[in-house]
């Protein structure tokens, strides 16, 4: 199906007002990006980042009539729209072409992750079949692999799991492959739970080996391991939280951390935690370690 963006240039103090009045003018979708390389690596708890420059996108069908959406976008703004230019987007089956730019990954000496439209490269390996939906977790990313790395060296037989801010379900559905017991996740997106589910079924897993829930209501007896690869603010805040769901000798692995975030995490679960030498691939850290008290 053809489609026609509408592209504005604006600032950030403008951009959420532009994304409304392009929803409005009856856009069926509406994107932000940064219009000016200006990196934002994480953002405050509660906020939602933006950028200076900021370029908004409004996809609208190929048969509107771009006079009237333009017009009715600017009387929703109250202004005409700053620096906006429509473009023809190249009809493709979008589908196909995210699909294509993932592979199977090798994450340790028995441990792959195969997109579920793969054949899988190792057929005797643990191949974990994955379609990530619109949850985080592919295994592409430097702190999801760090901490599949870290899973496919460790003794996980017979042992309990929390996989925390589960996302795709990706780590929790790769301890249990690897002889976990059990595990459960977490995630404050109903999405991710939804494709955690999914994942599990996919991998042949009984939904009660993986029960996932919105933070609230999961159960908190400490398990053996406790896997969070979320992002360094995060960590610190829940460090006590975290550390409660890791019984006393248990294992705990954090990622999701810039290498220049990575002492002041570990500070924060020093007096529980004694960490092994950091895992490390570009710019990102994995922590991992025993809870000792």
């Amino acid at each position: 199906m053809p489609w026609l963006q509408l592209r504005v240039d604006t600032s950030r103090d403008q951009a959420e007002q532009i994304e409304d009045a392009l929803l409005f003018a009856g856009a069926v979708s509406v994107t932000l990006q940064d219009n000016a390389d200006q990196p934002i690596l994480e953002p405050g708890l509660g906020e939602v980042p933006l950028w200076d420059e900021t370029r908004v996108t409004g996809l609208f069908d190929a048969e509107v009539d771009t006079g009237v959406a333009e017009a009715k976008a600017a009387s929703s703004l109250g202004e005409p729209l700053p620096n906006a230019r429509w473009e023809q987007l190249e009809d493709k089956d979008w589908e196909r072409e995210w699909m294509a730019h993932y592979s199977p990954i090798q994450c340790g000496d028995n441990l792959w992750i195969c997109p579920s439209w793969c054949e899988p490269p190792a057929p005797q390996a643990v191949n974990l079949m994955l379609d990530p939906g619109l949850a985080f977790g592919t295994g592409t990313h430097p702190t999801t692999f760090l901490c599949l790395q870290w899973l496919a060296r460790e003794q996980l037989e017979g042992t309990t799991v929390v996989d925390f801010g589960c996302g795709s379900g990706i780590l929790g559905i790769a301890a249990l492959l690897l002889g976990a017991a059990s595990a459960r996740g977490t995630d404050i997106d109903p999405q991710a739970l939804r494709a955690s589910r999914d994942n599990a079924i996919r991998n042949g897993l009984e939904p009660e080996r993986f029960p996932v829930y919105l933070p609230q209501k999961m159960p908190r007896e400490p398990a053996d391991l406790v896997l969070a690869n979320i992002l360094a603010g995060p960590l610190v805040e829940l460090a006590p939280e975290l550390v409660e769901l890791t019984r006393v000798g248990g294992r705990l692995c954090l990622s999701g951390i810039l290498a220049s975030q990575a002492e002041k995490v570990r500070e924060a679960y020093s007096a529980w935690v004694e960490f092994e030498p950091d895992g490390r691939r570009e710019e990102w850290v994995r922590l991992s370690g025993t809870r000792v008290r």
